[in-house]
């Protein structure tokens, strides 16, 4: 059945190969994520990697619940205030963030590695409440903490005037107040930069997560087939809303076991995909570069992978190739995210149950229950099958919107509910997408968000410089690292390296800038625009040299 229809005005619109199903979405996410526990729930549902303790499905939803029950009893917290979970992947980052679906509040998620300037500054525009968190990064959160009268909880060791989280989990579960949660109402609050300028709330509601997980799990042919029989590798960390989303809350809805990795090592995780037999790998490029360039992998048996699946960066062709071989039964394909769209917008169909043959390359195909158009970035006219456009999508699964930012929200939604992604792509004869370049200025480290505008406005900061602009720089890695453009103020002899150290102090490792090239001016627009791609072009050309 042809897959591209022309909708009333003229739009050109892709759907999925796969028919659209039957959708939960009035359900809570925790009631969503549960709706089948009876059938598992004396299953795993989370593995410790760190000390191989396991929770089954039953413990997993008590120990939200009382959780749950604990934030409200002492800590006050209700429907629609925002918790902060500040934690590398646990068992408790799971529990916190169920909890507060439980109560209809809020959670928003932020990497525990962040210098405290990047914590406050999150914990600030979310209005959180509570920090969930390690007692190492207590000093960073500490003084804004007291001032604010924001309560401190630690998973491991509770320094004074913090509490431990074992307390929450003590709590009776009885104790959760009766709430009326809507669909509409947010219960994720990741932060992206999304096409343009400093990092957002994405709000990310009850409604859209149930859509966007039956979109991937759901129906009678999923597109990703995963069941209760599978061990998930969740080693991607649960703060970025891949991992969040497609691993922990998809395992969830469907039974699996999740077997929990703080960081990633390449021996440790070798050993854990052969002691637990792990099925479902989802994973990043720089995983599966170490996986391709390690010698070690050989001498492990990773035979049970039935399908390992890379998103959040493109990964290249070469690399699928030499993993193919690494797993000898696994499927290997892509999916497309975006943190505002949900986060997934396509996905290998390699991975259905009934699968479909795929291109090397392609990073899937639109989900189910959403319509997909590419668009001339130039006239807004939607575009044909094989013609590179920007990417655009519309469905429940999609942000609400910016938090207290309507006027980045209509930049991105526009007003036929189609969120515009940024990324340049094209849909070929098979339904199946590429992706070849990125209109929005967002650097991609490692998978992770780096913003140009928040690197510039601290470089602006510096008395020697007085013009700066950022831009990726390729790098096999990392992918993308960020590198500076610096017009020097007036007489000033400021190095490179001088830069980088001013940097590199107040940024998370992976924000820090690799190279600085001096420069008599930074190219724009009329309009004052900064001509990223003019600089783009530049070191694609071989600059300095």
């Amino acid at each position: 059945m042809p897959m591209e229809n022309e909708a009333k005005q003229g739009d050109i619109i892709f759907r999925s190969k796969l028919p659209d199903i039957y959708i939960p979405n009035h359900l809570s996410l925790h009631s969503y994520c549960f709706e089948n526990i009876s059938e598992f729930s004396s299953r795993p549902c989370l593995i410790n990697g760190a000390n191989n303790q396991i929770y089954t499905y039953a413990d997993v939803e008590l120990n939200s619940r009382k959780v749950a029950a604990g934030l409200h009893k002492q800590f006050g917290i209700q429907q629609k205030d925002t918790i902060m979970i500040l934690l590398p992947n646990s068992p408790e980052f799971v529990f916190a963030f169920l909890g507060a679906s439980y109560l209809g509040a809020i959670s928003t998620m932020a990497n525990p590695l962040f210098t405290p300037a990047e914590v406050v500054k999150q914990v600030k525009a979310s209005n959180a409440e509570i920090i969930v968190t390690q007692a190492c990064h207590v000093n960073k959160v500490k003084d804004y903490a007291l001032e604010n009268d924001v309560k401190i909880v630690c998973i491991d060791s509770a320094p004074e005037g913090c509490v431990h989280f074992s307390e929450l989990i003590q709590a009776d579960e009885h104790d959760i107040p009766e709430v009326q949660i809507k669909p509409d109402d947010v219960v994720a609050l990741p932060y992206s930069s999304g096409t343009t300028g400093l990092p957002k709330g994405v709000m990310l509601t009850h409604k859209g997560l149930v859509t966007s997980v039956a979109q991937q799990v759901d129906g009678e042919n999923p597109n990703l087939y995963i069941h209760s029989e599978d061990v998930m590798l969740c080693v991607l960390p649960l703060f970025h809303i891949y991992s969040l989303n497609s691993v922990l809350l998809c395992g969830l809805r469907v039974g699996a076991a999740i077997l929990i990795m703080q960081k990633f090592d390449i021996v440790p995780f070798l050993e854990l995909i052969q002691n637990y037999k792990v099925t479902i790998g989802p994973f990043v490029p720089p995983i599966v570069l170490a996986i391709a360039k390690s010698p070690m992998v050989d001498n492990y048996d990773l035979s049970s992978v039935r399908t390992v699946m890379s998103g959040a960066a493109p990964l290249g062709k070469e690399l699928e190739d030499t993993v193919r071989a690494k797993f000898p039964n696994a499927k290997l394909g892509q999916g497309y995210g975006m943190t505002e769209a949900g986060p997934v917008l396509a996905m290998c169909l390699a991975f259905a149950k009934e699968p479909f043959e795929i291109k090397s390359g392609a990073c899937g195909t639109v989900v189910r229950n959403a319509e997909m158009k590419i668009v001339d970035p130039d006239t807004g006219n939607s575009l044909h099958r094989n013609q590179s456009g920007e990417i655009c999508i519309r469905g429940d699964q999609i942000m609400k919107g910016y938090l207290n930012d309507p006027e980045a929200t209509a930049g991105t939604i526009d007003k036929e509910g189609w969120l515009h992604t940024g990324d340049i792509g094209y849909i070929d004869n098979d339904d199946e997408l590429f992706i070849v370049d990125r209109l929005k200025e967002l650097i991609k480290y490692k998978g992770f968000q780096v913003a140009p505008a928040e690197l510039e406005a601290l470089l602006l900061n510096h008395p020697n410089i007085s013009d700066a602009a950022v831009v990726p720089m390729k790098d096999e890695q990392a992918g993308e690292v960020p590198v500076a453009f610096v017009v020097r103020s007036n007489g000033s002899t400021i190095t490179e390296d001088e830069v980088k150290e001013f940097i590199s102090k107040q940024v998370i490792f992976y924000k820090r800038i690799k190279r600085v090239f001096f420069v008599d001016g930074v190219p724009k627009s009329p309009s004052g625009k900064i001509l990223r791609k003019d600089l783009r072009a530049k070191l694609a050309a071989g600059f300095p040299n």
